[in-house]
């Protein structure tokens, strides 16, 4: 196997089994070998094919597994349950740039096998030069700040409020609004694709001509996810549409619309690609399966994503804080032949959370939307985005928000309305 060219992954796994066997399991059952030895899998096609087990890191041992499996019980074994961390190498020519079947090398039948009671995809090695066959962000965080024109501070913006239920009149005319309080980012929530009652041509006839109008006030355009979600052919003559109407972002929920959606929406968008990660939740939140959000970001990195949300600090959902700076710190961190993207903060976000969220982070390359933050603003809209901006300017100086609140009436209000939230 010396000199072949190959990539890595890691997981978390639980088995009954030994933990260098259970591997040895999984790294023949992802490349070229079975539950059965076969005569084809020669020694010299498993120094081509077969994947290698890199390494196992014990943990800990449990009486009950995390998953059941009806092998096991067939089998009568009953444990312990002992989990650990792996390392599989696997080789580059048995995927080349293939992103659905890289998809089922590193998460594809490994999950169903009946030794294993438990299995999370951790992250993934990807060497720089396998990594860049792929299509990658086109315009990641520093296009993004270019396509809005913000810099030095982080992107301001909100979702469309109510998500569904606004003609195309009512939608246009909350832009208006949101556009008169200079926010750098409007985006469609994900619930809204083409309904009939506001069908996307509609929505986009309505809205773009009043973005243009701020953008000739303004000097730039506020940057408006319009929501493209579809089939392919439907992205694309979307995407054309936005374009040609002077648009400079479109959405999609990456989830539903899948990697080979995006990659091709990749290769033929001129826009950022805003990624909507709705229907995550269902691949994480159990801490003995699914995905870790540092992998799950890198494989959309690969299709072409330019933004992609992570949640925020005491947000709406389940997931903790620290997960949510992990995310977004995964979003930013440079990988070999891949452009960091610029990870979007949303869920119940207001100006309370900046100071928290810079701490952490340590950066302003972020989208900051606040739905409701803004929205709900006991004094309005414009009070709404300027509470958000004074509350980043406190952060980024280091101010306490109640001091810098004093002499600024939108902070202030914001404080009083929202500060008793969790």
């Amino acid at each position: 196997m010396a000199g072949r060219a190959e990539f890595r992954a890691r997981y978390w796994i639980e088995s009954a089994a030994p933990l260098e066997k259970a591997a040895e399991i999984i790294a023949g059952e992802q490349s070229s070998g079975t539950f059965l030895a076969l005569p084809g899998e020669t020694d010299l096609l498993k120094e081509r094919s077969r994947a290698r087990v890199v390494s196992v890191e014990p943990g800990d041992a449990r009486d009950a597994p995390s998953l059941a499996s009806a092998q096991d019980a067939r089998r009568g074994v009953a444990g312990p349950y002992r989990a650990g961390v792996i390392e599989i190498a696997f080789p580059v020519a048995n995927v080349g740039r293939n992103l659905p079947n890289l998809l089922a090398t590193v998460a594809g039948n490994l999950f169903e096998l009946g030794e294993i009671t438990g299995a999370r995809l951790l992250d993934l090695d990807l060497p720089a030069d396998y990594a860049g066959q792929f299509a990658g962000p086109r315009f990641g965080v520093t296009g993004t700040r270019e396509a809005a024109g913000v810099h030095g501070r982080p992107l301001l913006g909100t979702i469309i409020k109510p998500s569904i239920g606004l003609s195309p009149e009512e939608t246009a005319s909350l832009v208006d609004a949101l556009c008169a309080a200079d926010l750098d980012f409007i985006k469609d929530d994900e619930l809204i694709g083409d309904p009939p009652y506001a069908p996307f041509e509609a929505r986009l006839a309505a809205v773009m001509p009043v973005i243009a109008r701020h953008a000739d006030r303004r000097g730039r355009p506020p940057m408006y996810a319009i929501n493209i979600s579809g089939s392919v052919d439907e992205m694309r003559r979307r995407h054309d549409a936005v374009a040609q109407a002077g648009g400079t972002c479109v959405m999609v929920s990456l989830n539903w619309v899948g990697f080979s959606g995006v990659e091709d929406l990749r290769r033929h968008a001129a826009l950022p690609l805003h990624g909507h990660r709705n229907g995550w939740g269902l691949m994480t939140r159990h801490p003995a399966l699914g995905f870790s959000f540092p992998a799950y970001q890198k494989l959309w990195r690969l299709a072409g994503v330019d933004q992609i949300h992570v949640n925020g600090l005491r947000n709406k959902f389940w997931e903790p804080d620290e997960s949510v700076i992990d995310a977004a710190r995964a979003c930013l961190r440079p990988e070999p032949g891949l452009a960091p993207v610029m990870p979007v903060f949303s869920s119940g976000q207001w100006a309370g959370q900046a100071p928290d969220t810079f701490r952490a982070l340590g950066s302003t390359d972020l989208l900051y939307l606040a739905g409701g933050g803004i929205i709900g603003h006991p004094d309005g809209v414009a009070a709404g985005v300027a509470s958000l901006r004074e509350a980043w300017e406190a952060a980024v100086q280091g101010i306490d928000l109640a001091t810098y609140a004093k002499d600024r009436p939108a902070l202030a209000a914001a404080l009083a309305h929202y500060g008793g939230r969790a």
